[in-house]
């Protein structure tokens, strides 16, 4: 964190909040973004940081990844995204399993992605507890944002298949569903024992004796957590909000490859989806129809979007080059731009810090040399809480600063 002023002067700022400033300046104290404007008066004894020529905008954020949990260049020494040895795995958390010293946050920050939602992968019917977090720190307990920050879960062909292959439930998409549908059964009837307990006179109460898996699947259904439903045909996507229906709980759909064939059911149940990858070939059944014009789809009928790479199945790096194409292939400039930024905060519930240049948010920013959506823009500067973490100006190697 800074201690004294920093101002980024003379940029094109894009507050995501508000209208591009041209020759604008934003101004950081402590860590937090204090004024953002045309106008701004610069202290005296600030740090004066010129970014005329330049474009200045909130980091991005990735709001579905494995980096961390699948480490780039380890082999299966660094592959801790699935645990497979249970259908129903709500207990573990990714956070428990987060190296920092992976080098895909490397490749974060250089892309300008200052903010990731950890995943637990897709194998499972229920995978685990998501978190999100910052880019750059040095242990995840100094860069976590929020945890659990959702509840992942699979439909499709990922869960049947490992499962399927071991002879054991669930091996077809019923069976997908009917494990699911137990479990939030016996969390239910697991908060309904507490809550009996909590109305009994204090002398009379009795411990109900605690439950990981339960626990996690209660704060889905006390909606104090989304759930994070993995799938991409259009089938299993009416599936899950069937289910959602069912149980009542706030419902995030990842991949979506499919969810504009539905676009119309979502946007009324005001369901976002974070779709992507968008730079795989079609490599299963399940992804016959993805398309970089499926985002401008979305975003057309009224549907919330962000944009995942599902790191490492697409580099990091590469999350605003998917954005750049799919505008390429329909999708609004400015949504675009949502959709990396104040879109992916809101869904893991990081908005009040993060997303947008607002007074009062995390000073997480960067300075790109043009358009971010330009593929030929790079990031030159990037902050974290006022803190200048990477540096690559006029063609230099980049220099990434101590993890603190």
């Amino acid at each position: 964190m800074s201690d004294s002023a920093v101002a980024i002067t003379g940029g094109r700022v894009v507050p995501i909040s508000g209208e591009p400033i041209d020759n604008g300046t934003v101004l950081v104290a402590d860590g937090k973004i204090t004024a953002v404007g045309a106008d701004v008066k610069v202290p005296d004894g600030a740090q004066v940081i010129d970014a005329a020529g330049s474009w200045v905008l909130p980091g991005f954020i990735e709001a579905h990844g494995h980096v961390g949990v699948h480490e780039e260049a380890e082999g299966w020494a660094g592959s801790d995204t699935n645990e497979l040895t249970d259908p129903v795995t709500a207990n573990v958390r990714a956070l428990d399993a987060i190296n920092p010293a992976d080098l895909g946050f490397r490749d974060a920050v250089g892309g300008g992605v200052l903010a990731v939602n950890v995943n637990p992968g897709s194998g499972n019917p229920i995978g685990g507890q998501t978190c999100a977090l910052k880019s750059w720190g040095r242990t995840v307990d100094e860069m976590l944002l929020r945890a659990p920050a959702g509840l992942k879960s699979a439909l499709g062909e990922n869960p049947k298949r490992v499962y399927g292959e071991q002879k054991k439930t669930p091996s077809t998409r019923l069976g997908v569903a009917a494990v699911i549908r137990g479990a939030f059964v016996d969390a239910a009837n697991y908060q309904a024992k507490i809550d009996a307990e909590a109305r009994k006179p204090e002398e009379e109460r009795k411990p109900v004796d605690r439950d990981l898996k339960l626990e996690a699947l209660a704060k889905v259904l006390r909606r104090e957590i989304p759930w994070r439903q993995h799938c991409h045909r259009a089938d299993d996507i009416a599936t899950a909000m069937r289910i959602a229906d069912e149980f009542g709980y706030d419902l995030v759909i990842d991949h979506g490859t499919e969810a504009h064939l539905v676009a119309d059911l979502l946007a009324a149940r005001n369901i976002p989806v974070i779709i992507g990858p968008l730079f795989t070939s079609r490599s299963k059944v399940e992804l016959r129809n993805r398309s970089l014009a499926n985002p401008g789809k979305l975003a057309a009928a009224g549907v919330t979007i962000a944009i995942t790479t599902d790191h490492p199945v697409v580099p990091i790096n590469f999350l605003v080059h998917q954005a750049s194409l799919s505008v390429k292939y329909g999708l609004d400039r400015e949504i675009a731009l949502q959709a990396l930024t104040i879109n992916p905060a809101r869904i893991i519930g990081v908005e009040d810090r993060l997303g947008s240049l607002e007074p009062g948010k995390d000073a997480d920013i960067v300075i790109w040399s043009g358009d971010p959506l330009d593929v030929l823009s790079r990031v030159q500067r990037a902050f974290m809480d006022g803190r200048e973490i990477y540096t690559a100006l006029d063609g230099a190697e980049p220099v990434f600063a101590e993890r603190t």
